[in-house]
């Protein structure tokens, strides 16, 4: 005997919407590897100038909240995600190079040498609540000879890549070594990540 309508188990209600603040592709395909897909993409669209004496990790973590602060008013009832990753040598933070020089001076920095990768995620709930992360991956080069150094510039992949190096490319042919979070370094501490959401009520698998 079927029972009626009023008997049936409610559905669960549908999870509020989830906004990536950021146009990294990278970034996207780092969240479809954990099962989340954003229903939309808003970049924040920030000045990313490093403050007067500002330490890498807090460049990090404050643009990270900015992306996140400036995305949420525009969608209310939304999750917002925000990240920000930050290489640096020392105090030192390395550029997103535009051009094959500043590169060149970016892979002169690390070569033979170790490095720390800053990843500041920020999640706005929907109600407003705000949590952060941030994450530290230790990353050690082999030393580049002329002719590495020259073949990594003519393939283009540092061209816009914070530190001048994408380690998910030929760049990783260069680790010697990493200590911490891999994702991190590709763009988003994947774990970090999925605890936020999953904290916060996001029905991350």
């Amino acid at each position: 005997m079927g029972g009626s309508p009023d008997d049936a188990t409610p559905a669960p209600a549908a999870a509020a919407p989830l906004v990536l603040a950021s146009a990294s592709p990278r970034r996207l395909d780092l969240l479809a590897q954990i099962g989340v897909t954003p229903d939309r993409v808003d970049p924040a669209d920030l000045d990313e100038t490093p403050l007067p004496r500002e330490l890498p990790r807090d460049h990090a973590r404050r643009l990270a909240r900015a992306k996140a602060e400036a995305v949420a008013p525009r969608h209310p009832g939304a999750f917002v995600l925000a990240a920000d990753t930050v290489v640096a040598r020392g105090r030192r933070i390395l550029p997103k190079p535009e051009d094959a020089g500043t590169a060149r001076r970016c892979l002169g920095l690390l070569s033979g040498a170790a490095h720390h990768v800053w990843g500041g995620v920020t999640l706005i709930a929907p109600d407003g609540r705000a949590v952060e992360r941030l994450v530290d991956t230790r990353v050690a080069f082999k030393a580049l000879d002329a002719g590495e150094m020259a073949a990594y510039l003519d393939s283009g992949e540092w061209h816009g890549k914070a530190g001048g190096y994408a380690i998910q490319g030929l760049a990783a042919g260069f680790v010697r070594q990493l200590t911490g979070s891999y994702s991190n370094v590709v763009g988003l501490p994947l774990y970090e990540t999925r605890a936020l959401l999953r904290g916060l009520g996001y029905p991350a698998p």
